[in-house]
């Protein structure tokens, strides 16, 4: 696999973002142009209703499904990282510590986590300076 960085770490599935998303988009986007369409020449379809429920059943449940994987995963990922400032210091990790920082820790070596932990909370880091100050970065080909 390619070595990961801060400015490729990103993952995209190709089903879900480059098919699935855009033609959700412009389903929804015609639904939309067909509402108003038939607001403004007083007339009403059943196909309009066919419509709805393809968005009710379809894109809502699957932008859904995408948001609970992402939640536990970010959980996970909390716990994980909590658990592994445990064993490198023997002490908790400090409360002040966010989620997302956390997240973005979870790319540094064991060798400069517990230091960009301490660096984290005392310049209250953004997700993005962690990832920039990583200086040997840990990949993470797991990410939803």
């Amino acid at each position: 696999m390619k070595q990961q960085s801060a400015t490729n770490h990103t993952r995209f599935h190709p089903l879900q973002h480059f098919v699935w998303l855009p033609l959700s988009f412009v389903m929804l986007l015609s639904i939309i142009i067909y509402i108003v369409y038939n607001v403004m020449n007083k007339t009403f379809s059943v196909t309009l209703l066919i419509l709805l429920g393809v968005v009710i059943l379809a894109i809502i449940p699957g932008m859904l499904a995408r948001i609970y994987a992402l939640t536990l995963q970010d959980r996970l990922i909390r716990t994980e990282e909590q658990l592994r400032y445990y064993m490198l210091t023997n002490k908790r990790i400090d409360d002040r510590i966010t989620t997302q920082q956390l997240i973005a820790l979870r790319f540094a070596s064991d060798e400069e986590y517990v230091k960009l932990v301490e660096r984290a909370l005392a310049e209250n880091l953004s997700p993005t300076d962690i990832k920039q100050a990583i200086q040997m970065w840990r990949a993470d080909h797991h990410r939803v």
